[in-house]
């Protein structure tokens, strides 16, 4: 055989293997595992996806990549594990609970909402609603933990007992309460409707409060909720053209400067606080304290009343062909 066609065969084989090779790994990044109903501790080798107004329920499964919930569809995980990202579409409702995700999980514009329970992520994003009519909302509960940042532009953000290695942002939303949580990076609260409560938690960066309306409650005595203790902020805090609402800052430690400007009341700063960088701006002492209003909107009780249903359904639907 002569070179020259002993090379063209080799081109030919070569072509004909890189061929065989790119059309299997195509065909396992198109697997995709459908789930309706219920499933048990069993392992998902591919990407999940829950159909439209559909749910699904499942305990103690592995899904080793993307998981996608539908429109209008439901998805109640309960000690899984997720080795990709969760994205929620239009509708859509993510439950989890003693679960880690490793990607991150994202809220689509006009998304019902996301309810952590102990869960640990690679980063939240709750989108803003844009032209949709539902407004999201973000609930992470106690033990859950963030290795990310989290962002939202719409809804209610309440974090309770958990952590945040990397940023928390939100801007338009409803309210963001942060309550005993740690946030390793900066912490910025921007045009919330209802404002924003810090209490008994740490941010480590730079914390920025800026055009919320209903006021801004750092620790107790603020009249938004109730609250047992004050935070630590490691960096500057600002806190700038709040309207319609107090406020008030009570039994925190500043590590840096406070600064205060076009707030509307003036800002409220009791004196037990320890402010190291000292105040700029203008502020008062505190009038005397109100009692909070009760309970900071609905998400809480509209996430159970989904969980509720989705549960009804998978019940309904029996066990999931996983």
């Amino acid at each position: 055989m002569g070179s020259r066609t002993a090379s063209a065969l080799a081109t030919v084989s070569a072509i004909v293997t890189a061929s065989v090779m790119c059309t299997a790994q195509n065909a396992h990044a198109d697997l995709v595992m459908y789930c309706v109903g219920s499933g048990g501790a069993v392992t998902v080798p591919s990407d999940l996806y829950v159909p439209p107004g559909e749910s699904c329920s499942l305990q103690g499964t592995t899904v080793t990549g993307n998981v996608r919930v539908a429109a209008g569809a439901n998805l109640v995980i309960d000690g899984g594990t997720v080795n990709g990202a969760v994205q929620v579409a239009a509708d859509g409702y993510f439950d989890s609970t003693d679960t880690r995700v490793d990607g991150r999980i994202t809220l689509a514009a006009g998304g019902f909402g996301l309810f952590l329970n102990n869960t640990d992520a690679g980063g939240v994003v709750v989108e803003p609603k844009g032209s949709a009519t539902i407004e999201g909302f973000l609930f992470a509960e106690q033990g859950s933990k963030v290795d990310g940042d989290v962002t939202a532009g719409v809804g209610e953000v309440s974090v309770t007992g958990s952590e945040i290695t990397g940023n928390v942002s939100t801007n338009a939303a409803y309210f963001t309460d942060l309550h005993d949580t740690f946030v390793d990076g900066t912490l910025s609260v921007l045009n919330n409707a209802t404002g924003s409560v810090v209490c008994g938690s740490a941010v480590g960066g730079r914390a920025t409060f800026a055009g919320n309306l209903g006021g801004v409650q750092l620790g107790p005595n603020g009249g938004l909720d109730s609250c047992a203790s004050g935070g630590y902020f490691a960096r500057d805090v600002a806190i700038s053209n709040t309207t319609a609402g107090r406020t008030t800052l009570d039994d925190n430690i500043v590590n840096g400067a406070l600064r205060l400007t076009a707030n509307n009341p003036v800002a409220e700063v009791a004196a037990n606080n320890s402010i190291r960088g000292g105040i700029v701006g203008d502020h008062t002492a505190p009038s005397p304290s109100a009692t909070a209003d009760g309970a900071r909107g609905t998400a809480e009780e509209r996430a159970r009343e989904r969980r509720a249903q989705a549960g009804a359904s998978t019940a309904a639907k029996g066990a999931a062909q996983l």
